[in-house]
């Protein structure tokens, strides 16, 4: 018995130093290192960006600038404003140049009055134009001695103080009679001002510079489809109380040409700046102007 004990542990100490490595023999060889992904070049970053930023200026917010004065006083040639894109829905003129991409417009919002939109301008339906949604379809637009009238009603027009705008590289005085030489020397010009209500309870500030042509006209009904826009500026707009042509009014808007609706002022410049002097570009901002909403 005692020799089997001993032969059975003779067998297991062989078995055991059967399984252990020989301490003499090559190591196995290491797991290659796993490459770390390539980063993408240049170009396709580039293009990466350009994605980027056409999907968010076509679908979420996109900037202007006001290059006149047709919206006075509320925005001045020189402001820089983004546009919310999705209020009014999607169609080709949401995208970037236009892009024939949506052969109609999806997810359209109806404008209220009062609204500061962005469109493409009538007949052209090239140019980027900004007014105030002042007429829906339905309704009956007139001018009467320069009060707005909405569906046989007087808008309520209040005279408050003069809007007063300094002169500057992007701003003169549109005649002499409004031309002021303040006591400290300043150049600036003085317009009068009114607080317009609309039936909905929206306010806004326009200008009347006193009569002119268009302060009485016929009485429109926008059809379906269609918007009546007016500039703040009553006497210094081509809008919707003009024929469409190309360099002067604009007609009735089809609700399909809408871009945004103005969201909030990013910035804002009296054109006094100088791109070699870069101190100017601080000075010539209209601080006060910066992140206004609409």
């Amino acid at each position: 018995m005692i020799t089997h004990l001993t032969k059975g542990l003779a067998s297991n100490m062989t078995a055991t130093m059967n399984d252990t490595p020989d301490a003499s023999s090559t190591p196995p060889a290491p797991s290659p290192i796993k490459k770390e992904k390539k980063e993408d070049s240049f170009p396709v970053f580039l293009i990466k960006l350009v994605l980027v930023v056409a999907i968010f200026r076509s679908f979420i917010f996109s900037p202007f600038n006001i290059p006149s004065e047709s919206m006075l006083p509320r925005l001045e040639n020189g402001d820089y404003l983004l546009a919310a894109k999705w209020p009014y829905g999607y169609s080709k003129y949401s995208l970037p140049f236009s892009a024939p991409l949506l052969p109609k417009r999806f997810f359209a919002g109806q404008p209220e009055r009062g609204d500061v939109a962005i469109f493409k301008a009538p007949p052209g339906n090239d140019i980027d134009y900004i007014k105030r949604v002042i007429g829906l379809p339905g309704d009956t637009v007139q001018m009467k001695d320069g009060v707005l009238h909405l569906n046989g009603k007087a808008v309520p027009k209040q005279r408050i103080e003069d809007f007063v705008i300094a002169v500057t590289p992007n701003t003169d005085c549109i005649s002499r009679e409004f031309a002021v030489t303040e006591a400290d020397g300043r150049q600036t010009c003085h317009y009068p001002q009114f607080r317009e209500t609309l039936p909905t309870g929206k306010s806004y500030n326009v200008l009347d510079l006193g009569p002119r042509d268009a302060d009485t006209t016929a009485p429109v009904l926008v059809p379906e489809g269609q918007l009546f826009l007016m500039g703040d500026n009553r006497d210094n707009s081509l809008d919707s109380r003009f024929p469409a042509m190309e360099g002067g009014g604009i007609g009735l808007v089809p609700q399909d040409n809408l871009v945004g609706r103005a969201a909030i002022m990013m910035w804002s410049t009296d054109g006094s700046a100088n791109w070699f002097l870069p101190w100017t570009w601080f000075t010539a901002a209209r601080w006060d102007r910066i992140g206004g909403t609409f």
